[in-house]
């Protein structure tokens, strides 16, 4: 694989600016829901997950994703994830967020929600990033809301709605790069459309959202192209079910559980970063920090932090 050149610039958020590009920023996942996919309900009580959190910083984290509704298809058992309110989504997370700060003034919160109303009362409370997992596609509000709080946004690749990954049509490797690019391409320009500038958004190209799983390789191999959309590139590749299914022929032919794929995480977060990711999103941080420094040493060893300004 050749290493891929990442754009060194600054990432403007709600209240200051990190840079982005010299090294692999780690984004630590907390899940304040009962039902997501890897540790669901370890830390729906806030004083857990608030626990939980300041354990992620000390890890490493340079940044924290918090999230109080699943978007996973569906349980082992094939439920759907049941649709959660904005009014128990914020009751959820308000918490977490104000006992983080009073922690750890200086913490980065980022809030995984495509809510408008709970973007912005999560922004008010000192989140400094909206992580949208839609892309500006479920909720018209979001992009205003996000313009008027000033915040940095993450704008992610969704293929479909949850319900409908199961069964949406296998796609060839240049088709899915082509409908990844084009989704982006189409959230990024209603992000400056609505007033958002270029350099407060950052792309995720959706791994696992959408992707049935082989498609995520093929999209991992090329997903250096997307960086021709002008933006750093985020990846959450965090024990996804794809990885659990490659190693199934170690688990006696069943899928590796979420908690044991974190091996193949590192694996699959350094080939995105020397594929162009700026930032990992991770359950397990000390371990990804230790992968991240050995892809940057490997991007530094190749030449491949570029140190011009960003468009």
């Amino acid at each position: 694989m050749q290493p891929q050149s990442r754009t060194i610039t600054q990432w403007k958020l709600r209240t200051r600016s990190i840079k982005l590009g010299a090294r692999t920023l780690v984004c630590g996942v907390v899940n304040i829901t009962p039902d997501s996919f890897s540790d669901g309900g370890s830390f729906l009580d806030s004083e857990r997950a608030i626990a939980h959190a300041l354990v992620l910083l000390d890890e490493g984290a340079d940044i924290l994703d918090l999230g109080a509704e699943s978007t996973r298809p569906g349980t082992y058992a094939g439920a759907d994830a049941p649709a959660v309110s904005a009014e128990e989504e914020q009751a959820r997370l308000l918490p977490v967020v104000e006992g983080i700060l009073k922690a750890h003034p200086n913490a980065i919160l980022s809030i995984d929600t495509y809510k408008a109303a709970t973007a912005r009362a999560a922004l008010r409370a000192g989140a400094e990033i909206i992580n949208d997992v839609s892309g500006f596609t479920w909720d018209a509000a979001m992009p205003r809301v996000c313009a008027e709080e000033n915040a940095g946004v993450i704008l992610m690749h969704t293929h479909g709605r949850p319900d409908e990954w199961r069964t949406q049509p296998q796609l060839a490797p240049d088709a899915l790069l082509d409908l990844v690019r084009e989704g982006l391409a189409a959230s990024l320009d209603l992000a400056q459309r609505s007033g958002i500038p270029l350099e407060s958004i950052v792309l995720d190209p959706g791994y696992g959202f959408g992707k049935r799983f082989g498609e995520n390789y093929s999209l991992l191999a090329r997903q250096s192209q997307l960086l021709g959309l002008g933006r750093p590139l985020l990846a959450g590749l965090s024990r996804k079910s794809f990885l659990g299914h490659t190693l199934a022929q170690l688990f006696s032919g069943q899928p590796a559980p979420p908690q044991a794929r974190d091996t193949a995480t590192i694996a699959a977060h350094t080939a995105a970063i020397l594929n162009g990711a700026s930032i990992i999103r991770v359950h397990a941080v000390r371990s990804a920090v230790e992968g991240a420094r050995i892809a940057d040493a490997i991007l530094q060893a190749q030449g491949g932090a570029s140190q011009a300004a960003t468009v």
